[in-house]
């Protein structure tokens, strides 16, 4: 369990590091481990200020991850207009925003009864 464990916090790192890389915004991770019926065990929400900038950061997240870790995302979707992307590596999934869409769905109150972390440009390990 512990090799696990360790596995998905080098995954979530990395998908972090891939964010911040194309300067994603509003970086939340929710920890969902502690809730029954859990479709995952981490969810990672940003959003970006253009659908450019969220197919930028869609693809930094895969490179880096490719990169650190050696995994690929088992599905994806939203890539066709970009407003809201979906990267599904099991046990974390990542939703990349265009910012409207990210207001509009908040995700966050959706799970507000798991452990929400802001995540700031200064606690990436470079």
């Amino acid at each position: 369990m512990k090799k696990r464990r360790d596995e998905t916090e080098l995954l979530l790192e990395n998908i972090i590091r891939g964010i911040v890389e194309k300067k994603g915004k509003d970086i939340l991770k929710i920890d969902l481990r502690g809730l029954e019926n859990r479709i995952t065990d981490f969810f990672v929400i940003c959003h970006g200020s253009s659908v450019t900038q969220v197919d930028s950061i869609t693809s930094s997240i895969e490179d880096t991850v490719r990169t650190g870790t050696g995994e690929k995302p088992g599905h994806i979707e939203g890539l066709d207009n970009c407003f809201w992307v979906l990267l599904d590596y099991g046990n974390v999934v990542v939703h990349v925003f265009l910012e409207e869409y990210r207001s509009f769905y908040s995700l966050e109150s959706l799970w507000a009864d798991a452990s929400l972390e802001a995540i700031e440009d200064n606690q990436i390990n470079y």
